[in-house]
């Protein structure tokens, strides 16, 4: 386009030549001569118009020319409030998010399959993850991981959380199948070491004891003493020695929310517990058992959509697909999501985008600007060359009729 306006322009000029040459032929001829006197004066304006919003006309420095080079920072942060302004505020956003059922096309998206019969994570996204996963330094990723889970631990009081589950476990009497439980394992546990007990009883009994008898007698009757109370607090829901538990635990409950030293005694095992060595290795055998679970997952997206995931999925989005309630809570949370990062972040988007075109040279805008709308600037160069010619044409009749 930029050739064919610049021939229509020599054109133009080798006409006016012509038509020069034999003006005082026949009158016809200066109809033509003020055609193309005109057609040139008005291409060489627009091509100096448009000319100048690119670059300086024939590299003079002609002020007001080399518009867009001379103001691409203000031409930046012109774009980017225009963006701000008319896109990215929370009435605009909100406005095309409620016209979007983003809830019903993600159903449809879970519940149809491809027509390949691939996977859903699958191909790029699945590839790329499962890479990643096995490009990462095992260990130094783990022990991020780890390093991140310890201070989120250290920031949780957890005495007080105890205590609340504790009051809550004791306030509806989940504590008493955890009581039975102890109670039978005592029992248990005492007919399984009565060899050892009746030893201990013996060992610690003197010699007349021993010479007499007595000290089996003493055995037999603190054995059965045991396994008498045992048996007594286990069917007895009102047994004392129920109650002294219970009393102990609820005052371990108060303890551990008001008491400071019950509290600093809690906090000081859980600093035990995150700084022991068997902890920091269960944790990465952990780690590593799920990062293979991810990557057989990543590398196998089929057979794990075609388990228990992909059933979870499937239910999930004909829940999506079918029920209008869960479609408005989450197209309400979508909204409120997209609004919100918006509102929050929308100066940071706009700043990018200011930073990026700030960030190229003056020859790439102009480049970039100039391929977008070149054709229609140089349609603005032939209409001129055009219209110019008519006008000229039309000032030249008006002359000789006056």
């Amino acid at each position: 386009m930029r050739i064919t306006a610049t021939l229509l322009l020599v054109l133009m000029a080798a006409i006016f030549v012509v038509a020069k040459q034999f003006e005082g032929v026949h009158p016809a001829w200066g109809y033509v001569r003020a055609f193309a006197e005109a057609g040139m004066i008005g291409g060489m304006a627009d091509w100096f118009a448009v000319t100048a919003l690119f670059r300086h006309p024939f590299g003079i420095p002609i002020p007001h020319t080399a518009i867009i080079p001379a103001n691409k920072d203000r031409i930046a942060d012109t774009m980017a409030g225009f963006l701000r302004t008319n896109f990215l505020i929370p009435t605009v956003v909100a406005r095309r998010m409620r016209d979007m059922n983003l809830a019903k096309a993600l159903g449809d998206f879970l519940v149809s399959r491809p027509a390949d019969g691939r996977g859903r994570i699958s191909e790029g996204a699945a590839g790329l993850l499962a890479e990643l996963l096995e490009t990462l330094d095992p260990e130094r990723l783990g022990n991020q991981v780890k390093a991140g889970l310890v201070r989120q631990a250290e920031r949780i009081d957890v005495s007080p959380l105890l205590g609340s589950v504790l009051s809550a476990a004791i306030a509806d009497g989940r504590h008493k199948p955890l009581l039975d439980g102890f109670i039978h394992w005592a029992g248990v546990a005492l007919e399984r070491n009565e060899d050892m007990v009746r030893e201990m009883i013996h060992a610690r009994a003197n010699a007349v004891l021993r010479w007499t008898g007595l000290d089996e007698r003493l055995a037999n009757s603190v054995l059965d003493g045991l396994y008498r109370l045992l048996a007594e607090v286990a069917v007895n829901p009102d047994h004392p020695l129920r109650k002294t538990v219970e009393e102990s635990l609820e005052k371990l409950a108060h303890d551990l929310v008001h008491d400071p030293e019950t509290r600093e005694k809690v906090e000081a095992v859980k600093r035990d517990i995150l700084a022991n060595p068997a902890v920091g290795q269960w944790w990465m055998g952990v780690w590593e058992k799920l990062r293979h679970s991810l990557i057989d997952m990543a590398r196998n997206p089929d057979a794990a959509l075609a388990g228990q995931l992909g059933g979870a999925l499937s239910e999930l989005g004909k829940a999506l697909q079918q029920d209008p309630a869960l479609q408005w809570q989450v197209n309400r949370f979508a909204r409120r999501t997209v609004v919100g990062i918006s509102t929050r972040y929308g100066t940071q988007i706009v700043q990018l985008v200011s930073e990026t075109v700030r960030r190229w040279d003056a020859r790439t805008l102009t480049n970039r600007l100039e391929r977008a709308v070149g054709r229609d600037l140089q349609f603005i160069r032939i209409n001129g060359t055009l219209v110019g010619g008519l006008v000229g044409v039309a000032i030249h009749a008006l002359s000789q009729w006056l």
